[in-house]
């Protein structure tokens, strides 16, 4: 196995749509990233203009991902990860927190975006110990993940799943669950879910917001309820503090005093 491979879905060659805002490329543009392209600039700027604190959000959103990774790997032992949805790369990949610790931690990343495909396929490279490798494939489809992920994760071993504001892109809550159930179903005992994901009920101009971009022509994005957003977790065993508004999840000794935001989020471990 190389240290840096890709799997190609059956959408391998399709066009990047420039004409229409795409969630990842947006993303990336609150983070302060460059891959984007004008489209993505006016829906992002459209969407501030209603609510700022969507930059917050993203920014929080990323310093849980890396805090749940640093656990993973130093205090779970974790050499594995398949990152589904991983938008486009921008600090702190999944595999760059990771391989900073432990150089021989392999992962996979998933994506349905042509752009970050071509993105992860150049930039995001393994440390010569450990290994990279990207699949081209839809969350609505977690047998194809779970095949292409076998080529480079040992799927017997306990493996890391990160499902990172990925879930709100399934429309129907039911299917969101089943294919939850369907990837760790395929995990052994001692694996790891990381879920965060947008909450309802807690900021109602963030809500105001997200209901006027789902109407501007991009993949719409559906808040959960933060019940919604912890029954993900059922039958496994949530990590302290559980599931909360994602700065309050282990924050750094030497950040400020975390502040709530309309994300929510959570690790545990499948017993």
């Amino acid at each position: 196995m190389t240290d840096h491979a890709s799997t190609p879905g059956p959408a391998v060659h399709q066009k990047i749509d420039t004409s229409v805002p795409h969630s990842a490329r947006i993303w990336n543009y609150w983070l302060g990233g460059k891959d984007n392209y004008p489209v993505d600039e006016e829906a992002g700027d459209a969407y501030t203009a209603v609510f700022p604190g969507i930059v917050t959000i993203a920014r929080s959103s990323r310093a849980f991902l890396r805090r749940n990774i640093t656990y993973l790997v130093a205090e779970a032992g974790i050499r594995q990860f398949l990152d589904v949805g991983t938008g486009l790369p921008t600090a702190d990949n999944t595999h760059e927190v990771a391989q900073r610790i432990a150089p021989e931690t392999r992962i996979v990343y998933v994506d349905n975006d042509p752009l970050v495909l071509a993105h992860a396929r150049a930039l995001l490279y393994s440390t010569p110990q450990g290994a990279t490798a990207y699949v081209e494939a839809n969350v609505l489809d977690p047998d194809r993940i779970l095949e292409a992920a076998a080529a480079t994760l040992d799927l017997t071993r306990p493996t890391g799943l990160i499902l990172s504001n990925i879930l709100g892109h399934v429309a129907d809550y039911d299917q969101a669950r089943s294919i939850v159930n369907r990837l760790m179903g395929a995990l052994p005992s001692g694996s790891f879910l990381s879920i965060n994901d947008g909450s309802r009920g807690i900021d109602p101009v963030f809500e105001q917001a997200q209901d006027a971009y789902n109407e501007s022509g991009a993949v719409p994005y559906n808040l959960r309820t933060v019940d919604q957003i912890t029954a993900f977790f059922d039958g496994l065993e949530l990590i302290e503090p559980g599931v909360v508004s994602v700065p309050f999840w282990r924050p750094d000794s030497d950040s400020p005093a975390p502040q709530l935001v309309g994300e929510h989020g959570g690790l545990a471990r499948k017993p």
